[in-house]
């Protein structure tokens, strides 16, 4: 075996083997853990089903050795935040911090599980939140599990993982206890589930969520029309020049999906109000994109209208670090020795691997079961790769405590 803080440093042929043969025996226990939180309603929105699944993990995680802190909030569910120190094969206080993120929640309502509870045909499992995300999330655990059982313990200084109860809205509660973890984390870990294919995450477009308001006059539109000053025509074309920014800079994106204006046909409208989406794969080119969506809505086209801008949320791009494209090697290579071929992947969606990655820390997603359909009663999740993905993350957390190399952020690639 290489020496600990040796480049490609990772677990022996034999401790693979035994890791593989662990999750492989504990798949059906696995597979129960996913029936009981997969049968829980707990849509973001619904506190009772997210913190019933938050005290499962919690109670979990304290049996795994962890000590936990349950972050509570009063409309949305808790945030459990799970911590341990590492103790097993080459694991040292002094070693790599290494944040886990999974989360709780799902986008759907309460009683979709009543109405298509957990089940498993020809190798498919589905239900709400069977991949996203509670397979990740139960990956998470059990590799966790079959490390201490391997190895004793786990082989970096500190893990530190966050079950977050509100990710499908955008993580408003739980991101500032993600970027306390991450503040001191050397490597982040997103538990979402693989691509369709089978690649991890190694990219995600960056984020702007923006509210414009534009103001005019009101006024009589058949007896005076001249003494109006339309909102919406300014906000006609405004929309107009805004997706015209498409394209300007590379992997740049601008969406307006929601607009309201007016308040009946006869009245020229005063007010119009409406939401951009606009997503980038380089922190530079969203705030370039950013500004330039500052300076149209300084020059509308209807003389004496004027437009503000309020931002609703943002998340900067995932941006492929030095240090993440090392995880990636590994990944590769860990996967190869499994079994199986792994690949990296960009995509426009965000998730909180782009809270971490941008705030510089080495981020990799995307590294649970494989599945799709998200956010769809076609949701499914690939059976037979829980037990891989999950051997998979349980040696990689092996290599990066034992790989001096991942601790180095580096550049952006």
């Amino acid at each position: 075996m290489p020496h600990p803080s040796a480049p490609g440093a990772g677990p022996t042929d034999d401790e693979l083997a035994r890791l593989r043969a662990h999750v492989d025996e504990a798949l059906p226990a696995f597979l129960r853990d996913l029936e009981q939180l997969v049968n829980i309603d707990c849509g973001s929105y619904t506190k009772a089903g997210v913190d019933e699944v938050g005290r499962w993990v919690a109670d979990r995680m304290r049996t795994l050795g962890a000590e936990v802190e349950v972050r509570a909030h009063d409309t949305l569910g808790d945030t459990v935040v799970g911590t341990w120190t590492g103790n097993g094969a080459s694991g040292a206080p002094d070693g790599p911090t290494v944040l886990l993120i999974g989360h709780m929640d799902t986008v759907f309502d309460a009683g979709t599980a009543a109405e298509r509870p957990f089940g498993i045909e020809d190798g498919i499992a589905r239900g709400p939140g069977v991949t996203d995300m509670k397979a990740g999330l139960l990956a998470g655990l059990h590799a966790i599990g079959a490390l201490r059982e391997v190895l004793g313990g786990l082989p970096v200084g500190r893990l530190v993982y966050v079950a977050n109860p509100d990710e499908e809205i955008g993580s408003p509660t739980s991101s500032p206890h993600i970027r306390a973890v991450a503040a001191g984390a050397d490597t982040c870990l997103v538990l979402e589930c693989a691509r369709a294919n089978g690649d991890i995450v190694s990219s995600r477009k960056g984020i702007l969520d923006a509210r414009i308001r534009v103001t005019g006059r009101a006024a009589h539109a058949g007896v005076e029309p001249e003494k109006g000053r339309s909102a919406i025509l300014a906000a006609a074309d405004l929309t107009m020049r805004l997706h015209a920014l498409n394209g300007r800079w590379p992997g740049v994106t601008v969406n307006v999906g929601l607009i309201r204006g007016g308040t009946r046909p006869n009245v020229v409208p005063e007010r119009c109000e409406f939401e951009v989406d606009v997503r980038a794969t380089a922190r530079a080119d969203l705030e370039a994109a950013e500004a330039e969506i500052g300076r149209l809505i300084e020059s509308l086209s209807v003389p004496d209208t004027t437009a503000t801008s309020e931002t609703m949320a943002r998340w900067w791009p995932m941006e492929k670090l030095e240090a993440s494209g090392r995880l990636v090697e590994h990944v590769r290579a860990l996967a190869e020795r499994l079994g199986f071929a792994v690949d990296d992947a960009a995509t426009g969606g965000a998730s909180d691997a782009n809270t971490t990655a941008g705030m510089g820390v080495p981020t990799i997603d995307g590294l649970g079961p494989i599945g799709g359909n998200d956010h769809s009663p076609a949701e499914y999740l690939e059976v037979d790769s829980i037990a891989p993905r999950t051997a998979l993350l349980a040696a990689l957390l092996v290599a990066i405590g034992r790989d001096g190399r991942l601790a180095d952020r580096g550049p952006a690639t």
